[in-house]
């Protein structure tokens, strides 16, 4: 007997079966959660190179695109055979992730290393030192009985926050060695991504293809074709936010180093790569970055530590107003409200890694929004503009 599935009641059962399905298996994941929680986290684990292979191959891509697309055929003059131009673009895109990384490896983290090292070992000269400073500071300031509280209060404020600065970097160092001990166990993981990164580059084509082919072979072709254009337009927010971002925060790393080389500020390499690791974190990454530099500074000259701020807020002023502009241009496309909505959603659950992937996650989420939402007007006539919308009471700036 053939379902007459366009009748009114046999539509409404079968939407209501699935309802209850899909209701009780919610109920069961969170009933259950924690069970599914540990499943996740051991898939995660077991699929850990699959995950560093298709990120390494993500960021290494456009590198190889310059290769197979630009620099080979120009030089070659479209003589060489496609297989040997893809497997030269890949070698010479690894060629040169490996000589970057030598070059870090070599140039950076000896003194990056040299400075830590030095400031836990003399921590507690350094906060003599400071206090010493202070005293001497205050003394000099005038007498009045009012004034001397405020300023009594100001020094023990200033001393608690150098102690709990003192406490989080005698606490950071375990967690600094333990990090390095998981980091030497992964090692392992991250060959294996490595490898697998390969891979991906060489049969990008191909995976792309198949999964098209499932696609159209499971799904209506108009859908298909719609979910290609999202995972087209997806793709360009991650990669122009992702690339836009690492060149933005690489070339502030190297400003700041210079400036306060120039300077002849101290602990400038350190410095420099905390500044430049946490500008990748859109609004808040200078702030958060600036504060334990600053007290870095300050451990080790006090008089420096000001013209270090006065110095980073003028380079984050440049950063934000010429440079970051410049380079990112409108990769995120969504205002500053669902930006900063974004980093604090994500910052939230995800820490520090969902404090910068939740930026262009959230721009993908608000760019399908936006285009669902203009095709429900256009299909009542109605226009799309957010202008039109707004009332001639409070009408938009």
């Amino acid at each position: 007997m053939k379902i007459d599935w366009n009748r009114k009641y046999t539509t409404i059962a079968v939407y209501t079966i699935l309802v209850v399905i899909a209701s009780l298996l919610c109920y069961h994941i969170l009933h259950n959660f924690s069970s599914y929680q540990s499943a996740l986290k051991r898939l995660v684990g077991v699929l850990l190179p699959v995950i560093y292979g298709f990120s390494i191959a993500f960021i290494l891509n456009p590198v190889v695109r310059v290769f197979e697309k630009k620099a080979l055929p120009k030089l070659s003059k479209g003589k060489l055979p496609p297989k040997w131009n893809k497997g030269i673009s890949v070698l010479l895109t690894y060629v040169v992730a490996f000589l970057l990384i030598g070059i870090f490896l070599w140039v950076v983290v000896p003194q990056v290393t040299a400075s830590v090292a030095g400031i836990i070992s003399n921590i507690s000269d350094y906060l003599i030192r400071v206090s010493n400073w202070l005293n001497l500071f205050f003394e000099k300031l005038p007498k009045d009985a009012i004034f001397q509280q405020t300023l009594d209060r100001i020094n023990e404020l200033t001393h608690t926050i150098l102690e709990a600065f003192y406490n989080w970097l005698s606490a950071s160092l375990p967690m600094v060695l333990d990090a390095t001990k998981h980091f030497t166990t992964g090692i392992t993981n991250l060959i294996l991504g490595v490898i697998i990164s390969i891979y991906f580059l060489f049969g990008k084509e191909r995976f792309i293809a198949q999964i098209k082919k499932v696609l159209y072979a499971i799904f209506p072709s108009d859908f298909v074709k719609k979910l290609v254009d999202v995972t087209h337009a997806s793709n360009r927010i991650f990669s122009g936010f992702i690339y836009g971002k690492l060149l933005d925060s690489l070339i502030i790393g190297i400003l700041c180093f210079l400036g306060m080389s120039l300077f002849q500020m101290p602990m400038a390499m350190l410095v420099s790569v905390i500044v430049g690791v946490t500008n990748v974190i859109p609004y808040f990454g200078p702030f958060i970055g600036a504060i334990p530099s600053a007290l870095i500074v300050f451990l080790i000259d006090p008089i420096q530590a000001f013209w270090f701020l006065v110095f980073v807020i003028c380079l984050q002023q440049f950063d934000g107003n010429i440079l970051g502009p410049r380079i990112l241009g409108d990769s995120i496309g969504m205002p500053a409200f669902w930006v900063i909505f974004s980093i604090l959603l994500f910052g939230g659950y995800f820490g520090v890694l969902g404090m910068f992937v939740g930026v262009p996650t959230f721009a993908v989420i608000y760019s399908l929004f936006k285009i669902w939402t203009e095709e429900k007007l256009k299909k009542k006539n109605l226009p799309v503009d957010t202008k039109s919308y707004a009332s001639k009471e409070h009408p938009l700036l």
